[in-house]
Formats: C-alpha cells, sequence, structure tokens
C-alpha cells in the first residue's frame, strides 16, 4: 500500500483496539456492578445491569462496521488480516459477556426475595478471576503478547475448580434444607455464567495466539504437519 493508506489504516487498526478496549471496560463494569449487586443485596445496582445494555450493543455494531470497512477499502494481508478476524470474534465475545452480566444480575435480582443461603465468597472470588482474564487477554491483543494470552487460558482451570467446589457445597445446603433450594440455584447459575465469561477470555487469549503466530491452539488443534504430502 502507498505510504499514506499505510498510515490511514494503521491510525484506522489503532482507533479498533481501542474501541475494543473500551468495550471490554464496560463489559468487566457489568460484571463487578452485577456481582457487587449480588453480595450487597443492592437493587438499584442489578437494575442499572440489566437497563444498560445499549451502550455495548452499539458498540458491537460500530466495532463490526470498522472490521468489515477495514476489510473492504485495505484488503490486509498476514498478521494484519488476522487482527481484523480476530477484532472481529472478539467482539461476539465482549457483547456476549455484556450478555452474561444481564444474566448475573437477572438472578441476583431473584436470590435478593430469599434470606441469604451462604456467606459469599466464592462467587466474588471466581467474579474476579473472570475479570482478570478478560482485561488480560485483552491487553495481550492490544500488545500481540502471545505469553500474556497463553496465562489466561492457564487461569481458566482455577475458574473451573470454583465452580466445581460452589455446586458441591450449594448441593449439600439443599439437600440439608429445601428450602434453600430456589436460591441456590440462582448461585448456581451466576456460578456457571461467570465460567462462560472465563471462556470468553479465553477464546480472545486463543486468537489472539493465531493472531501473532498463525497457530490455532483450539480445542488443543496440533500443529499443522508442514512435512506431510
Amino acid at each position: 500500500m502507498p505510504e499514506t493508506t499505510t498510515r490511514h489504516f494503521q491510525a484506522d487498526l489503532e482507533q479498533l483496539k481501542t474501541r475494543l478496549l473500551e468495550m471490554g471496560g464496560l463489559a468487566e463494569d457489568r460484571v463487578r456492578t452485577a456481582v457487587d449487586g449480588l453480595v450487597r443485596r443492592d437493587p438499584e445496582a442489578v437494575a442499572r445491569v440489566i437497563d444498560g445494555d445499549r451502550p455495548i450493543n452499539q458498540l458491537h455494531i460500530e466495532i463490526d462496521n470498522r472490521c468489515f470497512t477495514l476489510l473492504a477499502l485495505h484488503q490486509p494481508m498476514a498478521v494484519d488480516l488476522r487482527a481484523i478476524v480476530s477484532a472481529v470474534k472478539i467482539n461476539t465475545d465482549l457483547e456476549r459477556v455484556g450478555d452474561l452480566a444481564v444474566n448475573i444480575a437477572e438472578a441476583a435480582r431473584r436470590y435478593a426475595q430469599h434470606p441469604p443461603v451462604k456467606r459469599l465468597i466464592d462467587i466474588p472470588q471466581m467474579a474476579r478471576i473472570a475479570q482478570t482474564m478478560l482485561r488480560d487477554a485483552l491487553d495481550a491483543f492490544v500488545r500481540r503478547d502471545t505469553d500474556m494470552a497463553q496465562d489466561v487460558l492457564n487461569e481458566d482451570d482455577r475458574l473451573d475448580a470454583l465452580k466445581t467446589q460452589i455446586f458441591r457445597e450449594l448441593l449439600t445446603y439443599m439437600l440439608q434444607d429445601p428450602v434453600t433450594i430456589e436460591p441456590a440455584l440462582d448461585l448456581i447459575l451466576i456460578s456457571r455464567h461467570l465460567e462462560r465469561i472465563g471462556d470468553h477470555a479465553t477464546n480472545i487469549a486463543e486468537d489472539v495466539i493465531f493472531m501473532v503466530s498463525a497457530r490455532d491452539v483450539r480445542h488443543n488443534a496440533p500443529e499443522p504437519d508442514l512435512q506431510r504430502n
């Protein structure tokens, strides 16, 4: 591409990264607010999450349009092409994180209608891990840092272990007292939503590795055999 066109392309690509980071920040904040509303039994915080989906939805459409425009106008190749394709996928992951935050808030609203089942310790810990994974995955995308992306993938096991621990503990409460069944099920749902947020963070990390090194690590995909006929 001519030098002027290249400068415009790089500037547009940087703006795309900035908007993705902004969307990631919104998604992370919504998860934090939803879990905080659960812990503090705060109906106003929960309502803000449930009713505040519009900014993320608007960014979702804007970022997709930016990606398609970059593809159409510049026809990038190699790592730049992979960066834009990854941005489209990351955009979808972030939008779904926003939806999961709404799901958490709706479960928190139902949970607040019952007496507390237990002191909430593990769920806020899950939320902190999921938020950190999401933040680090986006930082890895911006920095094109595969080591940071791999660290995100490694954290997923901690999240899965906590989800299993929460399920087992709540199952004990439900067996001991049927009154706790309904609110305990909401807490189990919330833990599953948080695990799904971690899954979206790992999706982003996998996209980073693909973008930088053209390696597909989804589903533990094997390295392609370049010597095969």
